[in-house]
């Protein structure tokens, strides 16, 4: 079998839609971990201190989301839910809601383990030494159970990235978009599936590279592999 490599590169149109492919990519991988992370942070707290009935409810929106697929999801936000409220907004935008609320369902419990695994005697000696609960929690517990469950949200932040790229599907013109627009023009799939193998290779050991990075500047005390 002959490769022939050359056929993408020497299209410099080929190599501006892998970049915005790349750059779209990253993007909203990056936003929606942020923002799921943050809503995260909200359903793990309700659920780590009982705050009723949002515990419930966030309890249920991590069951809906964990078991069904995000391609279901997708769709959903793409085509169902604007024709049921009656808005429309770009495929980008659709692509980022349903990829903050799945991950955020991730984010959840693992986040809710590791508010788990920090000793309940530290928030005691804190409360005996008259530190406010409030505080005790945003500078004993907190910065202890995101260390604790940093590996786990490492790996989960980099697994559903590596499985945006069926946002291709409503319209967004990520990376595997890129790809499959070229393979429609060059005919030349196999070439086109191991450049975008490799890309998505390398995208995924930059994240895991800068998250560790992240976690040994913010959490030097501690070791992580």
């Amino acid at each position: 079998m002959e490769f022939r490599f050359f056929e993408i590169y020497r299209e410099s149109e080929y190599l501006v839609l892998l970049a915005e492919g790349i750059a779209t990519s990253v993007a909203l991988a990056i936003g929606a971990g942020l923002l799921g992370f943050f809503l995260a942070t909200l359903m793990a707290l309700s659920r780590y201190w009982k705050i009723r009935p949002a515990s419930e409810i966030a309890a249920c929106f991590i069951e809906f989301f964990r078991n069904t697929p995000l391609i279901v999801q997708l769709f959903f936000f793409a085509f169902g839910l604007p024709v049921l409220l009656g808005y429309e907004w770009p495929f980008w935008a659709h692509a980022l809601l349903a990829l903050t609320l799945n991950f955020s369902a991730y984010f959840a419990e693992i986040l809710r383990s590791g508010f788990s695994a920090v000793s309940s005697h530290q928030s005691e000696a804190a409360s005996a030494l008259g530190i406010p609960r409030t505080l005790a929690f945003r500078k004993i517990v907190f910065p202890q159970a995101i260390a604790a469950s940093f590996a786990s949200l490492n790996s989960q932040f980099v697994f559903l990235f590596l499985t945006t790229g069926i946002i291709s599907e409503i319209g967004v013109r990520d990376l595997t978009y890129a790809g499959l627009f070229i393979d429609s023009r060059t005919f030349r799939s196999f070439e086109v599936f191991i450049l975008l193998t490799i890309l998505y290779i390398a995208l995924a050991l930059l994240f895991k590279a800068a998250l560790t990075w992240a976690y040994h500047r913010s959490f030097p005390w501690r070791e992580f592999t």
